[in-house]
């Protein structure tokens, strides 16, 4: 074991998700009682580091927390300390500096021998520069669209899947009332996982991922299908990223101020218009936004959350360095934290999964 850990920080960057909490409380308890490290909580990710915004965790403050969800520490999915937001210029346009020098004089002020970070590919990669300049940080794998490079699963998703599923299935019987389609919109930027879970699990009849293009055309001739039977309704599982065959992705708003600046939203209203209007079947939409990221983590991200949170602290101990903590094939590993920076775990078109639910008469809109 390294002797030389005696105090470790954690922090918790990008969007909130079900789970953290259990991470945070596996770190802290783990470094008190089997290690006796002492923690120290970073307030609103990175930024609590670029301000100094940090104060010691102890059992006490972790008591009770597993089943909380968001994050206790707070978080914070616009700072990037190497491109921070100081202010505008004249013409109104943000401007950005490098203040990496900062978190590394604070984590020196406070004595800190590591640093666990708990985020997804966005927060691995504002922690890359501090791996360059010789801080010991350790990654846990946080994020409900379940896109992080070099592991099969994150904390999180599984929750994210429950709520969208459970979303889906209440959409079933308006749809069948009513002869309706009714399109939800969920999650995912880039990434079509939740989309494709929960499509799955609710048994939508169409699904649509940023992965596989679709044609509307194909969408309203597997509808109007439907309806001539005796079921007649519809129900359509659509990511927030999904886009039409030599179309965009539809965006609801730009923020220059953030590493992610665009913000996407707007596709499933954008269907249900096609659809009424190409087949004259009454369409609505359901956005589910940010409830996919809230509330109490499912009994499974619990489990898999203090893994992570256990096994992120044991590499800390054995002398690991710059790695971030997987789930592959079943089994805990790690991988070098920078492998994930600039890159998404995508579904494959050939994923099992769409087999399967080809093989059910899904349809992907293709």
């Amino acid at each position: 074991m390294s002797s030389s850990i005696k105090r470790i920080g954690v922090l918790t960057g990008g969007g909130d998700c079900p789970g953290i909490n259990a991470v945070i409380r596996a770190i802290t308890k783990a470094a008190i009682y089997k290690h006796g490290v002492r923690v120290i909580g970073i307030e609103d990710g990175f930024l609590g580091l670029v301000e100094n915004r940090i104060g010691e965790l102890t059992s006490l403050h972790v008591a009770g927390i597993m089943t909380q969800g968001g994050t206790i520490l707070g978080t914070n999915n616009r700072c990037n300390p190497s491109r921070f937001c100081t202010g505008t210029d004249a013409q109104g346009k943000p401007v950005f500096t490098d203040v990496t020098d900062r978190c590394l004089r604070h984590i020196e002020a406070n004595k800190l021998d590591a640093l666990i970070v708990i985020g997804g590919d966005g927060t691995m990669t504002c922690t890359a520069p501090l791996v360059d300049a010789g801080i010991n940080c350790i990654g846990v794998p946080k994020t409900i669209d379940n896109d992080v490079e070099g592991t099969d699963v994150t904390f999180g998703f599984l929750t994210a899947v429950a709520t969208a599923t459970d979303a889906l299935d209440r959409l079933h019987s308006t749809a069948m009332s009513h002869h309706r389609v009714m399109v939800c919109e969920v999650m995912g930027r880039n990434a079509g996982w939740i989309a494709l879970h929960a499509g799955i699990a609710s048994g939508s009849d169409v699904i649509l991922i940023p992965e596989i293009a679709y044609r509307i055309e194909t969408i309203c001739r597997f509808v109007e299908g439907r309806m001539h039977r005796s079921r007649g309704f519809s129900i359509v599982a659509c990511a927030e990223g999904a886009r039409a065959v030599g179309g965009r992705q539809v965006v609801a708003q730009i923020d220059p101020t953030k590493p992610e600046p665009v913000k996407l939203g707007g596709v499933g209203q954008q269907l249900a218009s096609e659809i009424e209007k190409l087949t004259g079947i009454e369409s609505r939409t359901t956005v589910l936004g940010y409830i996919q990221r809230s509330g109490t983590p499912t009994a499974a991200d619990r489990v898999l959350a203090t893994q992570l949170g256990y096994r992120a602290m044991e590499l800390l101990m054995t002398g690991a360095k710059g790695r971030m903590v997987v789930v592959r094939d079943g089994r805990l590993g790690d991988i070098e934290l920078k492998r994930v920076v600039g890159r998404q775990r995508l579904v494959s078109t050939q994923d099992p999964l769409i087999s399967a639910a080809r093989a059910v008469r899904t349809c992907f809109g293709d």
